[in-house]
């Protein structure tokens, strides 16, 4: 079922993708201002293919909304472990302080220049 609902969702993604790519802009722009986008579209009528278009899209957008929320369901429902219980947790002491060693300045090794001065 969810192999299913995965292959749907993904198609109907790929199309609502490619049907939003195939309508027009609703203003025209500057294109159809300077005289381009002038073509009129008579085998869908004199609307063009828009009513058409907006009902598919709609319809698409409809399934993606449901396969979206029916996969959400199914994931929040099926999973039985978390992911937070892979996750190691570091060793405290009995303070409850995490005790961090930190190596401590070499003394041995310090110049002439860093001794003080003794007069």
């Amino acid at each position: 079922m969810t192999t299913f609902l995965i292959i749907l969702h993904i198609l109907v993604c790929l199309f609502l993708i490619g049907i939003v790519l195939l309508q027009q802009g609703k203003g025209g722009g500057m294109g159809a201002a300077l005289g381009g986008g002038g073509s009129n579209q008579s085998v869908f009528g004199a609307d063009g293919p828009m009513p058409i278009l907006s009902k598919v899209t709609t319809g698409a957008a409809v399934i993606f909304m449901l396969t979206s929320l029916a996969l959400a369901y199914i994931s929040s429902h099926d999973s039985s472990s978390s992911v937070m219980k892979q996750i190691s947790v570091p060793k405290q002491n009995e303070s409850g302080i995490e005790k961090t060693l930190v190596p401590a300045p070499d003394v041995s090794r310090q110049s002439e220049q860093d001794a003080p001065v003794s007069k």
